[in-house]
């Protein structure tokens, strides 16, 4: 699965779809719409997540 719904990619990092929805919302999370739908890559979402251990790490 190369693209994912809403939906899946709360799953897929462990928030609900309000969180996820907010940080799209604030821009704090890469995806994009078709229409009024969003959507995210699990590419996109991989490399997000490493960048977030990295801050969390580096915060020590």
């Amino acid at each position: 699965m190369s693209t994912m719904t809403v939906k899946q990619a709360a799953l897929y990092i462990g928030a609900s779809e309000y969180k996820l929805r907010e940080l799209v919302r604030d821009k704090n999370i890469p995806a994009y719409r078709i229409g009024s739908k969003i959507m995210f890559r699990k590419t996109s979402l991989d490399e997000w997540i490493a960048k977030q251990e990295e801050q969390n790490c580096a915060g020590k």
